[in-house]
């Protein structure tokens, strides 16, 4: 039995409790940001209202605080939003201790030098001593916690770091694959969520096959510009987990709305007002340095999405 520390307690944070305490772990889930939420965890029937699903009366729910940090755990995981890790890297600042950081957050951010960092760097850019890995991967929250079979892909440039954290979490039914590519692993699973709006925007089987095929060919190129391999964009981080993107979900809707000549704001405001679109929020993140720095006419697809949501403009595909 191993002591695990959750931070964030959304769908994803919380789903990834059940094969932790499959694996008979003690896990505490706190959340840092949305007390409301943590005040319904608290109740007795633990319910949570993204995942429509009873978590377990095993585990704790709390508040996060500083002090928890200080406390002895075997992992901490990392599972609050994009926007939310900057807060988070700053509470690790005197982090002194080994434990090993497994970061699911996904997506990319601009540094104040204006170039973009992962999420793993994102938290480290407070201590660079941290031990920190990235999950990432076809894995749908509520899928997960229904326990229907998931596969995942742990990277560290140690890749036995990245076993020994697998073999924590690993069960029957939630998989593990490792990799020592951490950049292609982490670029992969957030320009994914561009190219499933694309691939969403499709008015048929037909034409959504074909900007899936150029969107792993623009990926690829993508990948190797910011020094990831090439083959890892043919893995679970990156083809599997855009089909998981492109097959439904909010980037694909949003895409939908584009293909049919709504604007990004028109459509936000009609028909997605309260949802967050991952997908949107990368583009006005990563847009000014896209536009400025890589080869436009090789990324296509990217470009005339990023026009679309950063620009207004509508969605114009010459593919």
């Amino acid at each position: 039995m191993k002591k695990i520390l959750i931070i964030g307690s959304g769908a994803m944070g919380a789903a990834f409790t059940f094969p932790l305490l499959d694996n008979n772990h003690k896990v505490t889930l706190c959340e840092p940001y949305n007390f409301k939420l943590i005040k319904k965890l608290n109740l007795k029937n633990k319910f949570h209202p993204a995942l429509k699903i009873n978590l377990s009366s095993k585990l704790k729910t709390e508040i996060f605080s500083p002090e928890i940090l200080t406390n002895s755990w075997d992992l901490i995981v990392i599972a609050v939003s994009s926007l939310g890790i900057d807060l988070i890297s700053k509470k690790f600042k005197n982090f002194k201790k080994k434990t090993p950081i497994l970061v699911l957050t996904k997506g990319l951010k601009l540094d104040k030098t204006k170039n973009i960092i992962t999420m793993s760097e994102q938290i480290k850019k407070n201590n660079k001593k941290l031990n920190v890995s990235v999950l990432k991967g076809p894995c749908l929250a509520k899928e997960l916690a229904r326990k229907i079979k998931s596969y995942t892909v742990i990277a560290n440039k140690n890749i036995l770091i990245a076993k020994k954290i697998g073999k924590l979490v690993s069960t029957t039914y939630y998989k593990t694959e490792y990799s020592s590519d951490v950049k292609g692993v982490e670029f992969s699973s957030a320009i994914k969520n561009i190219y499933s709006m694309i691939i969403g925007s499709a008015k048929g089987n037909n034409t959504s096959s074909a900007l899936f095929r150029k969107s792993i060919e623009e990926m690829e190129y993508i990948i190797k510009f910011f020094k990831g391999k090439k083959e890892t964009v043919y893995g679970l981080a990156g083809l599997a987990d855009l089909y998981v993107s492109a097959v439904g979900g909010r980037n694909s809707k949003m895409g939908e709305y584009l293909g049919k000549g709504l604007t990004f704001r028109n459509a936000k405001k009609r028909f997605m007002k309260d949802d967050t679109v991952e997908g949107a929020d990368l583009a006005y993140e990563i847009a000014p340095y896209i536009f400025k720095k890589i080869n436009n006419q090789k990324i296509p697809l990217m470009i005339a999405l990023l026009n679309s949501i950063v620009k207004n403009k509508k969605l114009k595909i010459n593919y």
